[in-house]
């Protein structure tokens, strides 16, 4: 633990601006032919029906679709919550809500983050000798030891929030439009409720902040550069590595760049895809020239797509949510309907897990934990409990079994944040709430508790008619049902639950320079990768 102890240290000591910290790709531990390395991608909003071998009407993702001709495709797999840092939260420690405390979104005045003693894959990996990084958005606390190079990331570049959470000089398409960043001493515009024009948009690399306001229309360039200087370097390195990359897309705001080529259909949103699938295209590519037979890349999505944003939100394909739709309101991001949780998932290791395969397993982003860590070899944390399960017979093909049931937690619908009033089970999906999320035509489904709760076949895929409760397939399934809520409230009630500071103060806002308005500062040059530590050993 001397080692780790160190790093933290030279992280804390660049914080003063005495040393830039430092990554040692070279550390004399096991060699990477003994473990595999991974490459986690986790998109932004982005619906099932997004992901082209998915939805046939969708023809903007021709990287992701050879990647999944290659690979393992799932069908059936869903985000750990409907919102972005619950989401996330859970891919990181493999535990809901409840269990991690992180049952809604962090704010840019947030003072916490995902609570300190909840253990992240990327501080087990590190003990287990990985050099890990980090490259896009965070979103689990900025201030202090919430920052990604405390979590367990020997190197971070990206956003620590949503990019929507900060003004910027090129704002891109939202729905509604929000205005550019002020300049010298002109306040603020009058924006609508959801556009941030206080602050900027803060870049960091590690701890610095590199550049406040962002560059959106060079984001994604950069983030691919990052990202393959990253797997360059550690992939010539003696070190296995985790390089986790939260990508901006496809959440608001939207931005047209040149990494987006081919043939374009005029709209912001498959743009964007295009520039998605692109930057996808050169983390994979890169892989293949430097670790191809010993690097698992697993991308997903963190949630389904935001409704509400009209022509600027995805598709959930034909998970429409039917009968929230007749009540009005959305039944997408953040609520519990499929269109809110069922993700893209795509597989990739050749000659470890097989080719053109559509797996019809029941997975949750909750798994990416448990499975990467028993890949890599190491332990779960201890004295704890986790909700997701090593998919490994999944993915090299010996086994169609996942879950037999799945929790969706309440984010930011209907219900008191990260409670479980969703429950899969089977081929069943019972619902104990619904409603309380805005549509693109300002609809707002109305709060709704269903007691006994409404449950739903889900060869209906489009969740359109529940089940008659005087049915006898619904009798038989609402016991069954109400038995698996209750056992997992009861063993989360005696596990080590964490809970999340909340709490929010203006003074841990981002701010490379108060005395300049929205925090303006002029951009410093970006550090390489591989100079970023000292690798010179």
């Amino acid at each position: 633990m001397a080692w780790l102890s160190l790093k933290v240290l030279l992280v804390g000591v660049s914080f003063l601006g005495c040393l830039y910290p430092l990554v040692d790709f070279f550390f004399s531990g096991e060699t990477r032919g003994q473990k595999p390395n991974f490459v986690i991608i986790l998109a932004d909003d982005m619906g099932w029906g997004d992901l082209g071998t998915n939805w046939a009407e969708t023809k903007d993702t021709v990287n992701l679709d050879k990647m999944a001709a290659e690979g393992m495709r799932f069908v059936d797999f869903h985000a750990a919550a409907s919102t972005c840092s619950p989401s996330r939260a859970s891919l990181l420690t493999g535990r809901l809500g409840l269990r991690n405390g992180v049952t809604h979104n962090f704010a840019v005045t947030s003072v916490g983050g995902l609570p300190l003693n909840e253990t992240t894959l990327a501080e087990v990996l590190r003990e287990a000798g990985y050099i890990t990084g980090m490259i896009g958005k965070w979103h689990l606390g900025h201030h202090s030891s919430y920052h990604p190079n405390f979590r367990g990331f020997d190197y971070y570049f990206g956003i620590p929030y949503s990019h929507d959470m900060g003004c910027t000089d090129t704002p891109g398409y939202n729905h509604p439009p929000c205005p550019a960043c002020p300049r010298g001493d002109r306040p603020p515009r009058s924006p609508e409720r959801d556009c941030h024009t206080d602050v900027a948009l803060p870049l960091y690399e590690n701890l610095n902040i590199v550049e406040q306001p962002v560059n959106l229309s060079g984001l994604a360039q950069k983030y691919a550069e990052k990202a393959t200087q990253f797997i360059q370097r550690a992939s010539t390195s003696r070190r296995p590595f985790l390089l986790y990359v939260g990508l901006a897309h496809m959440h608001v705001p939207f931005t047209r760049t040149p990494l987006a080529a081919g043939p374009q259909d005029g709209t912001p949103y498959a743009s964007g895809l295009r520039e998605m699938d692109s930057l996808v295209g050169h983390i994979k590519d890169r892989v293949d020239r430097t670790a191809k037979e010993n690097t698992f890349l697993w991308f997903t999505g963190d949630n389904g797509p935001w409704a509400q944003k009209c022509e600027l939100a995805g598709s959930v394909g034909p998970f429409t949510g039917l009968w929230q739709a007749q009540q009005g309101g959305s039944p997408a991001k953040q609520t519990t309907w499929e269109g809110g949780h069922r993700v893209p998932a795509v597989a990739y290791w050749p000659g470890r897990v097989p080719i053109n395969v559509t797996s019809t397993a029941l997975l949750s982003v909750l798994d990416i934990f448990p499975t990467v860590v028993a890949l890599a070899g190491a332990g779960l944390p201890p004295d704890r409990r986790f909700d997701g399960l090593d998919a490994s017979n999944v993915l090299f093909g010996r086994s169609q079994t996942g879950h037999r049931v799945l929790f969706h937690p309440n984010s930011g619908a209907a219900g008191q944040y990260g409670a479980l009033q969703t429950v899969r089970l089977e081929h069943y999906k019972a619902f104990y709430i619904t409603g309380g999320a805005k549509a693109c035509d300002g609809s707002v489904g109305p709060e709704q508790h269903h007691k006994p709760p409404l449950i739903f076949n889900l060869e209906d895929v489009a969740e359109a008619v529940p089940l008659e409760r005087g049915s006898a397939e619904y009798q038989r399934v609402l016991p069954k049902v109400g038995q698996v809520l209750a056992d997992v409230l009861q063993d989360i009630a005696h596990d080590n639950i964490s809970r999340a500071d909340y709490t929010q103060d203006p003074s841990v806002t981002p701010c490379c320079n108060p005395h300049q308005i929205a925090c303006r500062c002029q951009t410093t040059s970006q550090t390489d990768v591989s100079t970023s530590r000292d690798i010179r050993k």
